[in-house]
């Protein structure tokens, strides 16, 4: 997992990019004639930084998010947080939620297990560093803004998944069921060493530096 990178291999790596069109929300085929759902934080806007408290620079937790417009033939929903620009062939999967309740509702700050803490309980899935939980956003320096892609997908029926699904699980479960789908982008940036929080960067901030 490409750890503690160098500043200049940060920039090195500025045009390899998983992509937006890689995360499953958009791969799927799935869109057209597809429910949409609403999906949003008290914790940031769309496609506004996600504030250092639920990034790897603060405390780690998972951010609070609610969601609208579930629809009524709905059984369950399922969760899957990517960051669209790590250096990957893939987006890197923060974390995943498998069996949600239908109908509209919120997850709550720290829903998620992470460290130090022990989350709410969550069906949760594995992450890209195969642990069941939240993985905060930590993009290497100097590689320029990630956008974290939190997508929530509603289903028509209630698979059974395995104690802790992965990503490949999870995608052939939605092309089986998935009637409605909703996203969500928050960033992140850390820029030569310091991460960007809320458009300012912030200077000798220390910790492992993945790609995220």
């Amino acid at each position: 997992m490409l750890e503690k990178l160098p500043d200049a291999i940060g920039h090195a790596l500025q045009g390899v990019r998983a992509g937006l069109d890689e995360i499953v929300f958009n791969t799927l085929g799935l869109r057209e004639g597809m429910g949409t759902l609403q999906v949003g934080s008290l914790a940031f806007a769309d496609h506004a930084p996600i504030p250092s408290r639920y990034t790897a620079d603060g405390d780690g937790l998972s951010p609070p998010l609610q969601w609208t417009g579930v629809p009524a033939e709905a059984v369950t929903l399922v969760l899957l947080v990517e960051d669209a620009d790590s250096p990957t062939p893939n987006p890197l999967v923060h974390a995943i939620a498998v069996g949600l309740p239908s109908g509209d509702g919120a997850l709550a700050e720290a829903a998620f297990a992470s460290s130090g803490h022990d989350g709410a309980g969550l069906h949760a899935g594995l992450n890209s560093y195969l642990q069941s939980g939240w993985l905060p956003p930590d993009p290497p320096p100097g590689h320029g803004v990630h956008r974290y892609a939190f997508q929530l997908f509603a289903l028509d029926a209630a698979p059974v998944f395995s104690d802790a699904p992965g990503r490949d699980e999870v995608i052939a479960r939605l092309r089986e069921h998935a009637i409605a789908s909703g996203l969500l982008i928050g960033t992140c940036e850390r820029s030569d060493g310091s991460i960007r929080i809320d458009g300012t960067a912030t200077a000798g901030l220390a910790g492992p530096v993945i790609a995220s």
